[in-house]
């Protein structure tokens, strides 16, 4: 039987996702079966490499995903599994020339196992960045508790403010999430809808933040999109720890945020 032989890279990048989902799930960012992780890792192999592997599963996916190969989590399991259970509770699959079905071609190692029900997200977001951001393989979902609140928050409705409140509790907050927070509108899971509106959401931001649910990121890898959700979440966190002690925040000023400007 044919199976796939990960690159050392890939298995480099697996290795990170553990160390992330650990993250998340220290947060409580990843309750139950909550939050998934992909990496478009279509570059690492060769069409022979992933064709003839596993059983196909039709699936209707955008015609230009047709070829890609990406690693995902799986549908009902647990991102605290992928700190020692990896290959049970994720996989990487390939999707065929006509972009009609995927094959498991690594992972899924548990019965029933199924890619998350987010898959038509993820490959959108893959096929986006493929276009317009090549250099972003990574995409992770996952609920950051004071991103979601803020989502709750009449300042979602106000895009711009949102971010100046959040970028002014502190300067990393504005240097390492430069681009800010997207407030994504409210779809349906698993539909594409949401990946429509996530997708919008990653022309101008570094952050989806979709309303009253969760939030997501894209990076070249799963650390630097985690950094983007860390620092974010740490930004709101400080600003309603503010809120909660009952006085509203000096901030930096909107020329202190400007100078910043240099370092992003």
């Amino acid at each position: 039987m044919k199976t796939l032989k990960l690159p050392i890279e890939v298995q480099q990048e697996l290795k990170q996702v553990s160390k992330v989902a650990g993250y998340l799930w220290q947060r409580e960012w990843a309750e139950r079966n909550a939050g998934n992780i992909s990496m478009n890792l279509t570059s690492f192999f060769k069409k022979e490499d992933v064709q003839g592997i596993g059983e196909e599963v039709a699936f209707d996916f955008p015609k230009e995903c047709a070829g890609f190969v990406i690693y995902i989590t799986g549908t009902g399991c647990y991102l605290r599994d992928l700190v020692d259970m990896l290959e049970e509770v994720s996989c990487i699959l390939y999707i065929n020339e006509d972009a009609t079905a995927y094959s498991i071609v690594w992972g899924g190692n548990r019965p029933n196992f199924g890619p998350t029900c987010e898959l038509i997200s993820h490959a959108s977001i893959h096929l986006f960045n493929s276009i317009h951001h090549p250099e972003n393989l990574a995409v992770v979902h996952t609920h950051p508790l004071e991103l979601i609140c803020m989502s709750h928050h009449e300042l979602f409705d106000n895009e711009e403010e949102l971010n100046r409140q959040i970028w002014m509790m502190c300067p990393e907050v504005k240097v390492f999430v430069p681009k800010g927070i997207h407030c994504t509108p409210y779809a349906l899971s698993s539909t594409a809808a949401l990946a429509e509106v996530t997708m919008d959401a990653f022309k101008t931001r570094n952050v989806s933040l979709w309303e009253k649910h969760g939030a997501t990121a894209t990076a070249p890898d799963v650390m630097k999109a985690w950094d983007f959700l860390d620092v974010a979440n740490k930004g709101a966190k400080m600003l309603m720890m503010c809120w909660a002690a009952g006085f509203k925040p000096a901030g930096l000023s909107n020329e202190q945020l400007t100078e910043l400007e240099q370092f992003t």
